[in-house]
């Protein structure tokens, strides 16, 4: 996999990302935007936290993403009586009478975290580490993680009952917050129609690990004007109530707002939007169109804003 020069590289990304979406549609049917915005995090070398009532595919989803990638995937069913240890793994005595670390689950490229908020903080606080360092620690000895590694965690936003709310902390270590909505008449025919046979869609690989290590690298190589930079903080700075930057929308409607990992992320996924389109340089439409995955889970509504129907989107539509 060499190219000749980065042009070169982003025209060959672009083709790629391309088949990656043509290969996927042959098992999931629309969800579009949802499956744009995976992929996106991937080549960015973030984590996504995907929410959507149940039955819309999240979990079909993310596991024909890891067969298309060819990358390593293990789903874990988060529930109240999980323990950290059911995650990252444990030291256990051998035959030889010595410790010997037995790796859980996270060590895997993709990790599904399913319905992450059902279980306890300090169960979800064994993520974090894992998420942020590419790295876990174990009776004070640190075990890389392999690469590449991502972390896609789902949500149900109904049925709150018996569920612990995701730390501040830890949303913000996604890097998307993507809403799956209900597909289309259309869509869902065609949806029912392919699950009510015999005949099972299959995909092929369009890409490796490696591949995607060099992606992520040619990615933060592209360049970046000034303008557009600037446009991703002063958004971000935008966010924050009772602030000189503040707009009007956010003093009324906010209690918080967005900090510098998101205009990091912002400037991340619109090189990498812009490269998926074939473009060699992000220009301020591109951080518009990452803009409310990567600002949803970051800026806070007031109660005035839920009492008057302001939802997350519409304030984060007005300031763009």
């Amino acid at each position: 996999m060499k190219y000749n020069s980065d042009v070169e590289a982003v025209d060959a990304f672009s083709s790629k990302y391309k088949s990656l979406k043509k290969e996927i549609s042959k098992i999931i049917v629309g969800q579009d935007e949802a499956v744009s915005f995976v992929l996106t995090s991937i080549f960015c070398n973030g984590h996504s936290l995907l929410v959507g009532v149940p039955g819309l595919a999240k979990t079909l989803l993310v596991n024909t993403i890891s067969q298309v990638l060819e990358l390593d995937f293990q789903r874990v069913q988060f529930t109240p009586d999980l323990m950290p240890s059911d995650i990252i793994g444990a030291e256990i005595l051998d035959e030889n009478k010595k410790f010997k670390f037995n790796k859980g689950p996270i060590f895997s490229n993709i990790v599904l975290a399913d319905e992450i908020n059902r279980t306890p903080p300090k169960t979800q606080a064994a993520l974090l580490e894992a998420m942020q360092e590419r790295h876990v620690t174990v009776s004070g000895e640190k075990h890389l993680l392999p690469k590449p590694f991502f972390v896609l965690a789902t949500q149900n936003p109904i049925e709150q009952e018996g569920t612990y709310p995701l730390p501040e902390a830890q949303l913000d270590r996604f890097m998307f917050n993507i809403w799956l909505d209900y597909p289309s008449f259309e869509e869902e025919v065609a949806v029912v129609k392919a699950t009510t046979t015999n005949i099972k869609a299959t995909v092929d690989k369009i890409m490796d690990g490696e591949e995607i290590i060099y992606f992520q690298d040619l990615i933060r190589k592209i360049p970046i004007a000034d303008n557009v930079l600037e446009y991703a903080v002063k958004l971000v700075q935008k966010t924050r109530p009772n602030t000189s930057a503040a707009a009007d929308v956010i003093n009324n409607y906010t209690s918080w707002g967005a900090g510098p990992r998101a205009a990091q992320f912002l400037v991340l996924g619109a090189k990498c939007h812009a490269a998926m389109n074939g473009k060699y340089s992000p220009d301020i439409e591109d951080v518009q169109a990452i803009a409310v995955p990567v600002l949803r889970h970051r800026v806070f509504r007031n109660y005035k804003a839920e009492a008057e129907g302001y939802n997350i989107e519409k304030i984060i539509g007005e300031i763009l």
